[in-house]
């Protein structure tokens, strides 16, 4: 465990947070008790949720009036988004506090960040947004709104370096949660498969579009492949009983008769019972690295978002094992080279296990590297930025 940095008693912290939704406020609470070590009578206030509250967080607005995705939610909800940050500035404005932390949600947050540094106050926002993609201009904006960007990811630190903008990489706090070397007899077992019988796991994303998209090539590679490899147990978890719905629609066309074991709400589970994965790129492709789960990584979007991503994203690789390592670790299939032929062959050495254990070993080198008490390590950054003299 990293210790935590000592500083002389000052008079009590104030610290203003904004979390706006499941992901930060589960961050914002571990942060809250990380910063309690070194500030004990600090007083915690702004928008978050019901872990940040259990920790003595005073939420001045509920943390699901943020809780929006999607362009045409968000325009419907903008006039109350935008309310709600015009009476939060006034509030923060009239409370100063000592530090403003803006926990991902960088569309509300970094605009708020701006006004308050603009006013003298300290800021940092935790959860670095994906600049180092798309819209890379986007960092001379958080220059001007932040003292400090916590990185969860050391490539993210990286380019900030590059830029010149100060940004402290703290670790991820997915890799301290999971073990290192997970039980996946215990967890195959857990969810009554056999644990003495390979495992293939479907994971074709949590948001409907990524389901409509990927879903049937999934099952038609995972249906070629149990006809090669008979013991494979076929295994898929869904986010909701509405997407479950959608998964079976899709199953119920493309491959009625295949035996899969459906899930909902148990994604790191499945992932770590599953000895391979077709999985929809995002951070569920972390969450399977870190369970030490071989991978083949998807993903296709609508054509018109397509024509415009390839203009403005300038990535070599697009999974997060891939990014990490800056090598090709796992396959990476993009649009039109989602097929079944293709995920069928890019599955196939990954349900060998020898074929598979130089890339778990990487797997576990890279969770090492990002597993460093990414909330102790944020903590210790925030009280070096609140101890530095302005």
């Amino acid at each position: 465990m990293t210790e935590q940095i000592s500083f002389p008693p000052t008079a009590p912290r104030r610290i203003a947070l904004v979390a706006g939704e499941h992901s930060g406020d589960i961050l914002g609470a571990d942060l809250i008790r990380a910063l309690k070590q070194q500030y004990p009578d600090a007083e915690f206030f702004g928008i978050g949720g019901p872990r940040m509250k259990a920790q003595g967080f005073t939420a001045w607005f509920d943390m699901e009036e943020l809780a929006v995705m999607g362009l045409v939610e968000v325009l419907g909800r903008l006039p109350r988004l935008l309310q709600v940050r015009k009476q939060l500035l006034q509030r923060l404005m009239a409370a100063k506090p000592d530090l403003f932390i803006g926990i991902d949600a960088p569309d509300f947050n970094i605009p708020v960040e701006l006004k308050l540094k603009e006013a003298g106050m300290k800021t940092v926002h935790y959860v670095s947004p994906s600049v180092w993609a798309w819209r890379q201009k986007r960092i001379f904006k958080i220059a001007k709104a932040t003292d400090l960007v916590l990185a969860l990811l050391p490539f993210e630190k990286a380019f900030y370096d590059q830029h010149q903008v100060p940004c402290a990489f703290v670790g991820h706090t997915l890799a301290d949660q999971m073990p290192v070397d997970p039980d996946k007899a215990a967890a195959k077992t857990e969810l009554g498969l056999l644990p003495d019988q390979p495992v293939l796991a479907l994971m074709p994303g949590s948001r409907g579009n990524e389901i409509k998209l990927l879903a049937a090539d999934f099952l038609q590679a995972a249906a070629k492949l149990k006809q090669q490899q008979p013991a494979l147990q076929l295994i898929c978890n869904m986010v909701t009983e509405q997407k479950a719905e959608l998964f079976k629609s899709i199953k119920a066309q493309v491959a009625p008769e295949l035996d899969v074991q459906l899930e909902i709400g148990k994604a790191r589970g499945v992932l770590t019972a599953a000895d391979a994965v077709f999985i929809a790129s995002g951070t569920a492709t972390l969450e399977a690295m870190l369970a030490k789960t071989a991978m083949v990584v998807g993903y296709k979007l609508n054509w018109l978002t397509h024509q415009i991503a390839k203009r403005l994203v300038k990535l070599k690789f697009f999974s997060l094992p891939n990014l990490l390592s800056d090598q090709a670790l796992v396959p990476e299939l993009l649009q039109e080279q989602v097929t079944v032929q293709n995920l069928v062959e890019a599955m196939q050495p990954w349900l060998n296990p020898q074929q598979r254990q130089p890339l778990l070993s990487a797997f576990t080198a890279l969770h090492h590297r990002i597993r460093c008490d990414a909330s102790t390590q944020a903590a210790n950054a925030i009280a070096t930025l609140l101890e530095r003299k302005s």
